[in-house]
């Protein structure tokens, strides 16, 4: 696709409500986020394809949580792309913008031009959230058996929250004119909101007995989801991508009957929390003789972030529980 200069509603999150019905949902575009992500490594395109969509996932379940929370994704698997991580930290103050980070762990031998998905093999989807010092953090699992990320998340939010929800979504690279290319994503969550919280005993009706959108929704519950979803099957690629289309000029397309409303977007960056301070505090678990095992040819202790790339240069003296020298 080929797109031009930066558009206002990138790297934004829009929270909007259908009003005709119980559902929620966000519209997500992803630009500057995405590559301030993939530049960090050298990622093969089937990787980076499975990173850009979790990224996306990610900004657009977060966009949920509190002032100071932070909300992590992960996909571990036994194929060739062994694992996709994700943070979403929300903003520290109103009218912050959230940071998103990713990275992903893969077998370089293994991977080829196949189907992304085809890289990730049995293995499970887990939603974890931090909600700050003193509480306990909340975490949230189910196997991975769809055919993509998204049909993934759908999959928790059912059996673990039992929330029927959707995601439609779309994500490439771009040439800008002028520009170099680059990856940009943008989707669509639809979220179904209970009048009461649900809790249903057994299985559902989908297949292994996974539960269903119609297992959780009274009769006129369904025919709202239904309806809202053949509306966002209407939907393009390049209409979620959003070059010339502005998220709320896209939810009047698709649901103008539904009443759609629109809150404050969330504007998102590229972010790390890494830092010297953590991992000497990562470190200050281990004893001297622990430290000397890690110490390189040239007597010093490295350590690489995952997420930023960053390289971190330390004096053995300096870290770790007996240390003589902490803090240089």
């Amino acid at each position: 696709m080929t797109l031009g200069p930066k558009i206002a509603w990138d790297d934004t999150v829009l929270p909007f409500q259908l009003d005709r019905s119980d559902i929620r949902g966000r519209v997500a575009r992803l630009d500057g986020v995405l590559d301030g992500i993939l530049k960090q490594h050298d990622y093969p395109p089937a990787v980076e394809a499975l990173v850009a969509e979790m990224a996306l996932l990610t900004a657009l379940i977060g966009q949920t949580i509190k002032l100071r929370w932070k909300l992590s994704l992960q996909v571990q698997s036994k194929g060739p792309v062994r694992m996709i991580a994700t943070d979403f930290y929300a903003p520290e103050k109103e009218g912050e913008p959230a940071r998103i980070r990713a990275y992903a762990s893969f077998d370089p031998e293994r991977i080829s031009d196949a189907d992304p998905m085809s890289h990730i093999g049995e293995g499970y989807f887990a939603i974890l959230m931090d909600q700050g010092k003193g509480m306990q953090p909340y975490q949230g699992i189910t196997p991975l058996v769809t055919s993509s990320l998204s049909d993934a998340a759908e999959s928790y939010f059912a059996q673990s929250e039992q929330l029927p929800t959707r995601f439609q979504l779309s994500f490439g690279r771009s040439t800008e004119r002028g520009g170099a290319e680059h990856w940009r994503a943008g989707g669509v969550m639809l979220q179904h909101m209970p009048k009461a919280s649900p809790h249903i005993e057994g299985g559902g009706s989908g297949e292994d007995g996974l539960l269903q959108a119609v297992d959780m929704l009274s009769e006129d519950e369904g025919e709202d989801w239904r309806r809202a979803n053949y509306l966002l099957d209407t939907v393009e690629e390049m209409e979620l991508i959003g070059p010339n289309l502005p998220p709320t000029d896209l939810l009047v397309r698709l649901f103008h009957e539904e009443t759609p409303r629109v809150f404050d977007s969330l504007p998102v960056r590229f972010g790390c929390t890494c830092s010297e301070d953590r991992v000497r505090q990562s470190l200050s678990i281990y004893s001297a003789k622990d430290i000397e095992k890690m110490t390189t040819d040239e007597g010093r202790v490295t350590a690489d972030c995952q997420f930023c790339g960053a390289h971190y240069d330390l004096d053995p003296n300096s870290v770790g529980f007996e240390a003589e020298d902490a803090g240089k």
